[in-house]
């Protein structure tokens, strides 16, 4: 038995011989709820829209004239389908946008268009608008990139000063006279490339000099988490710049967190098809949440050195599966389908943040919707619910729920020369006390039985979901919107131990009652 509590130790499964198993022979879980671990922060199941294809048009904003039925422009269908995920924060307006971003232009009765494809009909109060309507937090990244200090000040004191401002009584006259809340701010994005390819150096100084600028004017949110900007992959420059001018700041600037962007591609450049690929490129693909777990854990130790009580935060504020574009798309677009595959790998990738709990406090997958590994698609007036998006939904329960520990031995699954372990499980309690266990079998060709002995929890039964599909390939489409959809499950408890079968390929959620 080994003890599972980071996917380190999953890494170390793959260098094991292989091992035959079968779906009959239960893979022994102990649950230890006198062991509790840090809390699953909720903004660990963070969003990110970023003005890139359709993921803004079309996906959220389809104007007030339009047919289709919206709010203020603002979609109808999708607003209900986010609000089910009780989405924490969403970060806006990017990304690399971000730092080409002029928010004069998207403020106001006339808009000034910013090239082909950018209308500037979608801006600051439409943003917060959907961020209203959806009920979540407003992560706005502000142009550290192409502008000036003063004007990010400008938009910050736009946002959130009282009409008592000059800039608040902007935001009145244009129909917004409250003053909006900015939970968190980003200062800057992949500044080391194209936030502007600064030394880890140069962007530091400027870093802090917006930190010291940039404040919220209102008095209902006095304070904002500032978020830096983080390494280059595996690099260590900017961590090691970042964190050691943090220990030496001054009372001047501050920042709560540093950014990582990992994306699992199988391999740079993205290459890897989005659908109809076979199980070779299943398991390629999932190797990669592995390797993010090793990027955690060598920026984190170097965070480590100069913060031991972990006081800023790791945010993973970009992650997911870049593929190849969708054929036919622009590959601009980023657009790309949602499959089985890209339901294991959220599932494995949640809980490798869930395990991080302690360092990793905020994490926003790339993107919401219509590009990279979206929650949701979009087609004119048609709307349909990805794989993604209901691991998502599964997940909820784990929202500032404390992590629990496992034990259990992952076994291996081969495939094409490829070793992954077999399978793997998180647990944690919920604020109400409720314990709630999400299973993933990785193998793509048998089923799994657990059984999970419940040390510290008295349960009876226990019921959730299970989402799986009739090939690790599957999609659904707006014409077959529920080929992978979750079904009702429930298992039997007795004598203290939980034992359920899950289906291959598959991510299991369950509630001990």
């Amino acid at each position: 038995m080994r003890l599972l509590t980071s996917a380190a130790a999953i890494a170390t499964a793959l260098i094991l011989p292989v091992a035959a198993h079968a779906a009959d022979v239960p893979i022994q879980v102990t649950l230890d709820a006198s062991k509790p671990g840090a809390v699953i922060d909720r903004h660990v199941f963070g969003q990110f829209a970023e003005h890139l294809g359709s993921g803004i048009y079309g996906g959220i904003w389809v104007g007030k004239e339009s047919a289709i039925p919206n709010t203020r422009g603002i979609r109808n269908d999708v607003v209900g389908a986010l609000k089910a995920l009780k989405v924490p924060n969403v970060r806006w307006p990017g990304g690399c946008f971000a730092d080409q971003y002029n928010w004069r232009r998207g403020i106001g009765p006339e808009r000034r268009p910013a090239g082909a494809g950018e209308p500037n009909t979608f801006g600051t109060d439409e943003f917060m608008d959907f961020a209203q309507q959806i009920g979540t937090e407003a992560y706005i990244s502000v142009n550290l990139g192409s502008s000036t200090a003063q004007d990010a000040s400008e938009w910050l004191e736009y946002m959130t000063a009282s009409t008592d401002s000059a800039l608040g009584a902007e935001r009145a006259k244009n129909g917004h006279p409250e003053p909006y809340k900015v939970a968190i701010l980003g200062l800057g994005n992949e500044s080391w490339d194209c936030g502007g390819a600064m030394s880890a150096g140069f962007y530091v100084n400027e870093m802090k000099r917006f930190s010291h600028f940039l404040h919220s004017y209102n008095p209902a949110q006095p304070t904002m988490k500032r978020v830096a900007v983080g390494p280059s992959g595996s690099a260590e420059d900017y961590t090691e710049e970042v964190m050691k001018a943090w220990k030496g700041r001054s009372w001047s600037w501050d920042i709560d967190a540093l950014s990582l962007h990992f994306y699992a591609t199988g391999g740079w450049p993205p290459h890897m098809a989005d659908t109809g690929f076979d199980e070779k490129d299943y398991a390629v693909l999932l190797k990669d949440p592995t390797a993010m777990d090793d990027l955690i854990k060598t920026q984190s130790a170097i965070m480590d050195k100069y913060d031991p009580e972990k006081k800023v935060a790791l945010a993973v504020d970009e992650w997911g599966a870049w593929l190849a574009p969708t054929p036919g798309s622009s590959p601009g677009a980023l657009a790309q389908q949602n499959t089985q595959r890209d339901a294991v790998l959220a599932a494995l990738s949640i809980n490798v943040f869930a395990r991080h709990a302690d360092r990793v406090r905020m994490a926003n997958i790339a993107q919401m919707i219509n590009v990279l590994q979206a929650m949701i698609l979009t087609k004119d007036d048609k709307m349909v619910l990805t794989p993604t998006y209901h691991v998502f939904h599964m997940y909820v329960p784990f929202q500032d729920a404390t992590f629990v520990p496992l034990t259990f031995d992952a076994g291996t699954y081969t495939t094409n020369g490829i070793t992954l372990p077999r399978v793997d499980a998180v647990a944690a309690r919920d604020k109400a006390g409720k314990v709630w266990i999400a299973v993933t079998n990785i193998d793509a060709k048998s089923p799994a039985t657990f059984s999970v002995s419940l040390a510290g929890v008295k349960a009876t039964k226990a019921s959730g979901q299970t989402l799986s599909a009739p090939k690790v390939n599957s999609i659904n489409t707006f014409d077959a919107p529920n080929t992978v959809a979750p079904k009702a499950l429930s298992a039997k408890i007795a004598a203290g131990k939980l034992t359920v079968t899950v289906a291959p390929a598959s991510v299991t959620v369950l509630g001990l009652e």
